[in-house]
């Protein structure tokens, strides 16, 4: 029985080891990767930067911006469209559980206000909760989640600017882990449609300073220059976003690789600690055989 044990013991023992060097492996491959998300971050703010002064200087240039359809504003909400961005795999904490968790927050709220909810579901894990639930998607984006690209992003744009252009819905909210740090994701919740004008407007100073710098001729007119970078911006904001959930994804499961690999070492401390006391136990046990055959016989 006891060496059935000790058996027992020194099997379970490989099996964690094992497991810990997966974990282990997954956790350097997460670290490494992040470094790169981290680098696309950064090399991305430029270019958000640069595409928002673009936008507010041909703005001022413009007579009247009201008219483009991203930047109509509703007088009544009735249909707000919610795109939460998950991972397209698991293994990484509560990194997916708590975009989704408030996501079904959202909607809860809405519903309780009389509104009707579309969804537009990123990442494999987000779709398959959704429709696990039940819930009709009016857009499904999955197999890039941690590793985005541009064009991916234009998809989502698209279809996001389709449904409110369309008046399918009259607001547009996406809802995803922003990147702090590898140990600190936070959920936020973003309104990108319609667009705020507040976005376009500069202030007197920028005003008076352009008017120092002598008129421009724009070609075309600058309400057809609008136009066109509005979706750019919107395509560049949903990139920046899923750049942001691909970072917290990987700091994320980086995170939870190294805590399993360090449960993973206390396992096997505390397993082979009982297998030594098994095996003494065994030994014992055989010595107090020994003893009493060698009795038994000089009796």
């Amino acid at each position: 029985m006891a060496a059935q044990s000790v058996q027992d013991l020194r099997r379970r023992i490989r099996s964690v080891t094992n497991t810990r060097k997966i974990t282990k492996a997954m956790e350097l491959v997460a670290s490494a990767r992040l470094r790169r998300a981290q680098q696309r971050i950064q090399a991305m703010r430029p270019f958000a930067d640069r595409m928002l002064e673009l936008m507010a200087g041909t703005a001022r240039a413009s007579t009247s911006v009201r008219g483009l359809p991203l930047l109509q504003q509703r007088d009544e909400v009735r249909a707000v469209a919610i795109a939460p961005l998950t991972g397209d795999r698991g293994l990484a904490g509560a990194f997916n559980s708590q975009v989704l968790r408030r996501a079904l927050s959202l909607e809860r709220e809405l519903r309780g206000e009389g509104k009707q909810v579309k969804w537009v579901a990123v990442g494999r894990k987000g779709t398959g909760t959704l429709r696990f639930r039940r819930f009709e998607l009016s857009g499904e984006f999955t197999g890039f989640a941690d590793q985005p690209a541009y064009s991916d992003a234009q998809a989502i744009a698209h279809r996001l600017a389709e449904l409110y252009i369309d008046e399918e819905v009259d607001r547009v909210v996406i809802v995803y882990n922003a990147f702090q740090s590898a140990l600190v994701q936070r959920v936020t919740v973003r309104e990108l449609l319609p667009l705020s004008e507040d976005l376009l407007e500069a202030d007197q100073e920028e005003r008076e300073q352009d008017a120092l710098q002598g008129d421009f001729i724009f070609e075309p007119e600058p309400e057809q220059i609008l136009e066109r970078l509005l979706p750019v911006y919107l395509e560049t904001e949903i990139y920046r976003a899923l750049l942001e959930s691909a970072a917290s994804f990987l700091g994320a499961q980086m995170t939870a690789m190294r805590n399993a690999s360090k449960n993973a070492g206390e396992l096997i401390d505390s397993l082979t600690l009982a297998m030594n006391r098994a095996r003494q136990a065994e030994i014992t046990q055989e010595i107090l055989e020994v003893v009493a055959g060698a009795d038994a016989l000089a009796g």
